[in-house]
């Protein structure tokens, strides 16, 4: 589900150069799999009601390899576009697939599940950037090559569903069947309240990841760009690892999001006042507080909803939380560029951090979090 996204930002140099293609097509080109998590959602949740899940998903998987793969061909950006939109759009499917999935398969242990396919997400953002110009890269040849032998892990995962998968026939309790409910209730508050906390957790992520190379190019800190981009997403880990071993004890409890905003803050504001190697510890602490967050709250689709409303419940809070990020990372922007000072560009998130621990807090208060 990351690693065809992960694999490009190491090869956007050679695609920029080879194909000719401005600024502005290189932030299209990068937003692209993002604006797809929120458009392709809902028709994942159809596609789950209609297929059933393990059908979805073997679905979902192949449409990434096809895409992924697909994008060797592109000789200009349109079909560029075309094939990372057709990429984007099997992500979107599985993303409301996978806690359905969770739900069905391991309805016992939701929160280590949770944590268990979390790890392999953010694994799938660690080694094609750690990997692609090191290995695969001279390996291949040239971008295309290597594009296309990213996809392969891709496909052999989808074979290994195909073949290993439980069939629905060997499922034991609720809603193993597809129920063929696929459109949210909107007026459903569980559904707001989770995208509420998505939508937080999802800017930080995608607003740091954006703005902080150019934030430390413009304060004179850009040594410090790739050591601290390394341990945003490398703070990921730890926190995701942890949870393996603690998520019943984590699950449906608020105070994790709360300790998550307190760190976030306090990051945020080493973030902008201190220099050299606390800048480094600042983005880590980001990354773990970040992390925990986002495992935690993929557990609360399958705690929190009926067993045949997991995927749509899913499928509409992704939507609503990942147009959210996109909104955020406007604003951080638009705020960089009207006043002029690097700093601001954070403060968005900030908010969004606050909007976490209230997001908790009125979750409490409805009984979903304890």
């Amino acid at each position: 589900m990351r690693l065809t996204i992960l694999a490009v930002p190491p090869v956007l140099p050679l695609i920029h150069a080879e194909l000719g293609l401005t600024a502005t097509e290189i932030g299209l080109l990068a937003s692209l799999p993002v604006a797809l998590f929120a458009l392709a959602a809902l028709p994942g949740s159809l596609l789950v009601a209609k297929l059933g899940t393990r059908t979805t998903l073997i679905g979902g998987l192949a449409l990434v390899a096809l895409g992924s793969a697909s994008r060797a061909l592109s000789t200009n950006a349109a079909q560029l576009y075309a094939t990372t939109i057709l990429m984007g759009a099997g992500v979107a499917v599985l993303q409301p697939t996978l806690p359905a999935i969770v739900r069905q398969w391991l309805p016992q242990r939701i929160g280590f599940a949770t944590a268990v396919y979390t790890n392999g997400l953010i694994m799938g953002e660690i080694v094609p950037v750690m990997l692609t110009l090191s290995v695969v890269l001279p390996l291949a040849g040239d971008w295309r090559r290597d594009l296309a032998a990213w996809s392969l892990p891709v496909a052999l995962i989808a074979l290994a569903v195909l073949l290993f998968a439980p069939r629905r026939q060997a499922l034991s309790g609720e809603a193993t069947a597809p129920s063929g409910r696929w459109w949210p209730d909107w007026k459903n508050p569980l559904i707001w309240r989770l995208a509420l906390l998505f939508g937080c957790i999802n800017s930080l992520y995608f607003g740091i990841n954006a703005f902080l190379p150019d934030f430390l190019t413009a304060t004179g800190a850009a040594a410090l760009v790739g050591p601290s981009l390394t341990a945003f997403n490398f703070g990921q880990l730890p926190a995701s690892l942890a949870l393996l071993s603690l998520a019943r004890s984590a699950e449906r409890r608020a105070w994790p999001y709360l300790l998550a905003t307190v760190l976030t803050v306090t990051s945020l504001a080493i973030l902008v006042g201190l220099h050299g190697q606390w800048i480094v510890a600042a983005t880590f602490m980001l990354g773990f507080a970040v992390g925990g967050s986002f495992v935690l709250g993929l557990t609360l689709p399958p705690l929190l909803s009926a067993a045949d409303e997991v995927a749509m419940n899913s499928a509409a809070v992704f939507t609503v939380s990942y147009a959210g990020a996109v909104v955020v990372a406007i604003v951080s922007g638009a705020i960089w560029d009207l006043t002029g000072r690097p700093a601001l560009v954070f403060l968005p998130m900030l908010l969004t951090a606050l909007g976490l621990g209230a997001a908790a807090l009125f979750l409490r208060r409805s009984g979903g979090l304890r």
